[in-house]
């Protein structure tokens, strides 16, 4: 048995859920999905290597929260919230105005992977979603 990809995210459905993608069950749903946000954005505002993505950020990240926890529960094969209030993610054209090269994707990596060391137990999941996250990250590069 194969294992189910993570979701392209770049092409993400509209439908409620995305059948065959056992990523957003095995983080733990929609609590574990919160847990991580609170945690990236806790070391985006506290890693002295990340101060310059948050600078790209409004001080107030309540808003941006609810927006990546969003996202993320429909890039993890959950329900497709953000898909539903936004339209696509089109996140290239989207990170556009902001940039990004080596530096930031490896500085917002860095607070991912602190987060998902705190909020994944299951070690190959968190294997598959750093993997993920990095070729997401790396996509996103305008620099």
């Amino acid at each position: 048995m194969t294992m189910p990809k993570i979701a392209d995210p770049q092409a993400v459905t509209t439908t409620a859920e995305t059948p065959g993608n056992l990523h957003f069950d095995r983080i733990g749903g929609e609590s574990a999905v919160r847990n991580l946000v609170d945690r990236f954005y806790h070391h985006m505002d506290t890693q002295p290597e990340a101060q310059k993505i948050r600078a790209m950020h409004p001080p107030n990240l309540a808003p941006i929260k609810d927006v990546l926890f969003k996202y993320l529960v429909g890039w993890l094969g959950g329900p497709q919230l953000y898909v539903a209030e936004r339209g696509h993610p089109r996140l290239r054209q989207r990170h556009l105005a902001f940039p990004i090269g080596d530096a930031e994707r490896d500085a917002w990596m860095a607070c991912m992977t602190r987060a998902l060391d705190e909020i994944v137990t299951d070690a190959d999941l968190k294997t598959e979603l750093t993997q993920a996250f990095f070729k997401t990250a790396t996509f996103l590069r305008n620099q």
